[in-house]
């Protein structure tokens, strides 16, 4: 039997093993063959056969621990964190935000440049630039670097390295490998900036341990990242997770899309901001101008304030009902810069989610706050580059 790529299951199934077996040993080790067959569900045997060539490439190494009491010795398994190292970048609106890891996704060096525009050379340029002085200031003596993971918002087809649509930087069939390994002489792996922080949080964060958790962004747009069954869930073209363009009123504002009625328009800072322009108070012209006014004023303007955050998190409630009754999830990581005025707009969202979720979906999925810094969306980039040599460069 083969997928529809071609490629046969069992080589599938191998794969996606030995990536659960790096990322269990990372987030959890040292263990024990035993220890890690418990918690993968997954009988020792399997275990045994998958491990050859992660330690053969060196990935893992072995030691031998010294017994507690009568006991034997155990052989503890460990990532062997010097092998390479990894770049980390995440394309934002207004900077790029970088990292330098170890194989154990130990930062390195970090740092972060802003930019005057998000035009594709502006960013890709500013990207380039950020690698090639991160890996300068990673320490003498690391091992060769293995590639730049990057994360970029909207439509990203991580097998050609294009970004096919993002409405948050206005790009169109936007080519990111191709500019950032020419300018840098590197292997270069792109994908969603959300599905960086999927795997960020399920191999660091609150997501660990979970099989079916979304990471849900929210502050300037709204961002979705998918793990199902364990893993990555990216869909046939990479688009999976566009909760901020799920249609939820066909006769709302204006999307930064071009269609009416997303989510992301009734759920973003612009929504905040729109609320509080027509209650005629022009004088907030940011998020933090709204939070303040929100937080600090107890006048008809700062009512209305905690009214627009009320609004706005009613309507993320309604489409994380959504997400709840298809997918049934374990959990739901709130996040993004947005996530830090969840005091203002989270009793309206759980109110709402709880009210349109069907049976008990609400109440099966756990929601998490997590207002994450930069670090974490750049070391989630450096993750993939990790995860995918597991998955591809053994085979």
């Amino acid at each position: 039997m083969t997928s529809p790529a071609g490629i046969p299951l069992p080589d599938l199934i191998g794969e996606q093993t030995r990536a659960e077996i790096f990322a269990t040993v990372l987030t959890a080790g040292p263990v024990s063959r035993s220890q890690l067959a418990e918690r993968l569900g997954l009988v020792p045997s399997s275990v045994s056969r998958m491990l050859p060539p992660l330690l053969e490439h060196g990935y893992l190494h072995e030691t031998v621990a010294a017994p507690q009491g009568r006991g034997r010795p155990q052989r503890m398994l460990h990532v062997n964190p010097d092998k390479h190292i990894v770049v980390g970048i995440k394309i934002g609106p207004t900077q790029i935000s970088g990292v330098v890891t170890d194989m154990a996704a130990n930062v390195l060096a970090r740092g972060e440049v802003p930019i005057e525009d998000c035009a594709p050379h502006t960013a890709l340029t500013a990207a380039a630039r950020l690698t090639l002085d991160l890996l300068a200031r990673a320490p003498q003596g690391a091992g060769p670097v293995l590639g730049v993971g990057v994360g970029v918002s909207g439509h990203v087809d991580s097998a050609t390295g294009v970004c096919r649509y993002s409405a948050l930087l206005d790009w169109t069939k936007v080519d990111v490998a191709g500019p950032l390994s020419e300018a840098t002489g590197l292997m270069v792996a792109v994908n969603n900036d959300v599905n960086t922080l999927v795997v960020a949080e399920h191999w660091f964060g609150q997501g660990r341990g979970a099989h079916s958790l979304a990471v849900v962004t929210v502050g300037a747009g709204v961002g979705c990242g998918l793990l199902l069954g364990g893993s990555l869930y990216s869909g046939a073209t990479g688009m999976a997770g566009e909760l901020g363009h799920l249609p939820m009123d066909p006769a709302g504002p204006m999307c930064g899309c071009g269609r009416r009625g997303c989510l992301e328009a009734l759920a973003s800072d612009r929504a905040v901001l729109r609320h509080l322009r027509d209650a005629g108070i022009d004088d907030c012209t940011t998020i933090a101008d709204a939070v303040g006014l929100a937080r600090g004023d107890r006048s008809a303007a700062g009512t209305t304030a905690r009214a627009a955050f009320a609004e706005v998190g009613a309507a993320l409630g309604r489409g994380l009902a959504g997400l709840c009754n298809l997918l049934n999830l374990e959990k739901i990581i709130i996040a993004g810069e947005g996530a830090a005025a969840y005091d203002l707009f989270g009793p309206a969202m759980t109110e709402a989610l709880e009210a349109y979720a069907f049976s008990e979906a609400a109440r099966d999925c756990r929601v998490l706050v997590d207002p994450v810094q930069h670090d974490l969306w750049a070391r989630g980039a450096a993750c993939l580059v990790i995860r995918e040599a597991v998955r591809a460069a053994i085979s």
